[in-house]
């Protein structure tokens, strides 16, 4: 009976705790949305734009970034998300932590960049990775064996020493996808100066270094970029449309575990 009435209890504080969200959001007048983690998919970032979208009441959206990068086409997914978003509402663009290569590509199309004095910013370039663990399976018997059309149908296998002419076609493949990201960040950022050997040559820079590059535009606090926004959606008091804690914490332990299990070879901007 005691463990009843307690399991009673936590339904009751559940409903009640969804029902006081519920209401908030109903009100809601600006919306947070979140970018953080290794960029793995695009599905659960275009959810929360759909919602927001799907609000009447929104007027702006501070786009808070903590995120090292991850795979080309969900970093693209998600810059063309923010932008078609862009296009309707104001949206303000806060770096917790890292603001990185493609986490840098999926944010880059914000209204306002503000970062705080501790983030790290850039790491702009295409890294493709992969194993050759030929010399492990040679030492425990185990010999792959295939059948293929195609010359380059098996360009990067694991099981074997990249050739010559599979190198070349690869550092030709991303070598396109650099130049797309960089042409994309300087119409983003309409920079000044766009020699890519000063901000796109893979380096990390201080918030301070990626404010003299054009890569930011403010370095301040959370407060300030909801100052700002506040400010550019014309709101005087705030109320938030965003994940429930319970959603949040979700979230991060599918992105840790997509981290983990995701594939050992793969084309990343990282």
């Amino acid at each position: 009976m005691k463990y009843f009435k307690l399991l009673v209890l936590l339904v009751i504080i559940i409903l009640l705790w969804g029902n006081s969200e519920k209401n908030q959001d109903s009100q809601a007048n600006l919306a947070k949305l979140y970018l953080r983690g290794p960029i793995l998919q695009s599905d659960d970032f275009r959810e929360q734009v759909q919602r927001i979208k799907a609000h009447p009441n929104i007027k702006g959206v501070l786009l808070v970034v903590d995120s090292p990068g991850g795979g080309i086409g969900a970093s693209i997914e998600i810059a063309n998300l923010i932008k078609e978003l862009r296009d309707t509402m104001p949206i303000v663009a806060h770096v917790e932590g890292a603001m990185a290569s493609g986490g840098y590509y999926a944010g880059m199309y914000s209204d306002k960049i503000i970062a705080n004095r501790g983030a790290v910013i850039g790491s702009i370039g295409v890294v493709l990775e992969g194993f050759n663990i030929k010399p492990l399976l040679d030492k425990i018997g185990i010999y792959p064996q295939n059948l293929q059309e195609g010359e380059y149908k098996r360009i990067g296998t694991p099981f074997r020493s990249w050739s010559d002419e599979e190198k070349k076609f690869l550092q030709n493949f991303i070598h396109e996808q650099y130049l797309m990201f960089v042409d994309d960040v300087i119409q983003a950022r309409a920079l000044n100066n766009p020699n890519p050997n000063i901000f796109a040559n893979g380096k990390i820079f201080s918030a301070k270094t990626a404010l003299k590059l054009g890569l930011i535009d403010t370095i301040g606090s959370q407060n300030q970029a909801i100052k700002e926004l506040s400010e550019i959606a014309q709101i005087q008091d705030p109320i938030w449309l965003e994940k429930s804690k319970t959603q949040e914490w979700i979230d991060r332990l599918s992105n840790a575990s997509l981290a983990v299990f995701s594939n050992f070879f793969q084309g990343s901007i990282q």
